[in-house]
């Protein structure tokens, strides 16, 4: 592609706030009232302890755990404000700190447009590669948040090394994922370690994280308990996302389903520290809306990003890091709906700094489903987000007030040397979109038409396996579940 080059740390942008300072002060303090007056339920015996051990009042009987308000704020304090997603290339790390913004994959769908057919179809262990083969060539997209799952892998505590494994030796960016079992997360553990040389080489510079789930409302189950608290113990990053969905599992304003956003992933930090102090917590936001008369959850809406854009602000004003959600669409072709649905949303919950987007690309049918022609259109919407956020530089050399006098009126600017040093980088420059005139520009074809040929193209190209022969070589020795 011929975008301009994004890699290292993002860009710092806040310029959509649709909460006042004091709407979100308010938000915060009843986020803490509601910790400690109505509380968590928790199906996790040793979340339930490290709670307890902690000073939270724990009914065990009924499994309700509430958390005062100076041991959240405690936890806050502890949990660190900036956290580094490691690349194992060191060119793409994604740094999660105040209102830096990354993108990435999400959603772990369950079934794929297939390239030859343009049909549905279950997706498989293949389809994880590609997607971290297509995460690895496309320069928008950071950190490769597994998107798929492998349905022909029937075994629950293989799911998660297979998924991982495969990931790592397709892509070297980032690898953030789900997992699906307490085994299936140790093993993902153990064999991280092994690439990485040890337990203690991963936790300096972690090139994978995980993600577990704050069930909504106010629910901490056994196998997401069990799973945060022993990845807050090896001290790896760990997001604690919730979904509440206006009008079910949140009230139906907008505001109710923020609050309810923070309060319950403001009860996932509060476990990780409990667990370990200094341990690397993400708070996450994932709701939406409901489509009230089929009882639909809605990816597309455009409430939905306002929804995430509000709860990145509220977690900029507690300093913590915010695993986001953009970019989704109800649509189930690429075209004009996923098109429009995909560049507001993902646009907004951009300009409110959120640090790391998930979903934002290559989703369709509210999250059930990738396209790869569609990771490469949304590669394109997440580089002209990011010319938004990289905003308009000032200073007297791009004001060029003096060059304007020189020229004097009636005079161009196309042969001048400050025309030549700017050209190539005030712009963003297409890869996909067709923007020849004249007979020219109909006979290039349009963006979808560019994009199913990149797609077509990376497909059907040979990769390479990009973990070290050697370590891929123990890996398989040591994870015989792993299947090639």
């Amino acid at each position: 592609m011929k975008h301009t080059k994004n890699k290292g740390c993002g860009i710092a942008a806040s310029l959509y706030k649709p909460l006042t300072d004091g709407e979100t002060k308010k938000i915060a303090d009843e986020a803490f009232r509601i910790l400690e007056k109505s509380g968590m339920l928790v199906y996790s015996g040793a979340a339930l302890s490290a709670f307890k051990e902690a000073g939270a009042q724990v009914d065990e009987a009924e499994c309700l755990v509430k958390l005062p308000r100076s041991l959240v704020e405690d936890a806050i304090y502890s949990n660190p404000s900036s956290i580094t997603l490691y690349s194992r290339s060191g060119e793409y790390d994604a740094l999660l700190e105040k209102n830096r913004v990354h993108f990435g994959t999400g959603g772990t769908a369950i079934y794929v447009l297939d390239q030859d057919t343009g049909e549905r179809r279950p997706s498989t262990l293949k389809d994880v590669i590609l997607c971290a083969r297509f995460t690895e060539a496309l320069e928008n997209i950071h950190v490769f948040t597994i998107n798929v799952f492998p349905n022909e892998i029937d075994n629950k505590d293989h799911i998660d090394v297979n998924r991982f494994f495969h990931s790592l030796n397709n892509t070297t960016k980032h690898v953030m994922g789900g997992l699906y079992s307490l085994g299936g997360c140790r093993r993902v553990v153990e064999m991280s370690e092994l690439i990485a040389g040890g337990a203690e080489a991963l936790r300096e510079k972690p090139f994978v994280s995980f993600i577990t789930l704050i069930i909504s409302p106010f629910k901490i189950d056994g196998q997401y308990g069990d799973m945060t608290c022993f990845l807050a113990e090896k001290a790896l990053p760990v997001v604690v996302p919730t979904e509440p969905v206006c009008g079910t599992t949140s009230p139906v304003t907008l505001a109710g389903n923020v609050l309810t956003h923070v309060a319950e992933t403001l009860g996932g930090i509060a476990l990780v520290q409990c667990v370990k102090k200094g341990a690397p917590g993400i708070c996450g936001s994932v709701g939406s809306i409901t489509n009230l008369r089929t009882m639909d959850h809605v990816g597309g809406a455009i409430e939905r990003a306002m929804i995430n854009a509000a709860v990145a602000q509220v977690t900029q004003y507690f300093n913590l890091p915010l695993y986001s959600t953009g970019g989704t669409t109800d649509a189930k072709v690429v075209g004009t709906q996923s098109a429009y649905e995909s560049a507001m949303s993902g646009l907004l919950v951009s300009m409110s700094g959120a640090n790391y987007i998930h979903d934002i690309a290559g989703l369709m049918e509210s999250d059930l489903t990738v396209s790869y022609n569609k990771l490469v259109v949304d590669n394109e919407i997440l580089g002209m987000c990011r010319r938004v956020l990289r905003g308009i530089e000032v200073t007297d050399d791009t004001l060029a007030a003096d060059l304007i006098i020189e020229k004097g009126p009636g005079q161009n600017f196309m042969e001048s040397e400050h025309t030549i040093k700017y050209m190539r980088d005030e712009f963003f420059e297409p890869g996909i979109a067709n923007r020849e005139k004249g007979k020219a520009g109909y006979l290039g074809g349009d963006a979808l038409h560019k994009a199913r040929e990149f797609a077509q193209n990376l497909i059907r190209g040979k990769a390479e396996p990009l973990l070290a022969p050697e370590v891929r070589r123990r890996v398989l020795e040591s994870f015989p579940e792993i299947r090639l």
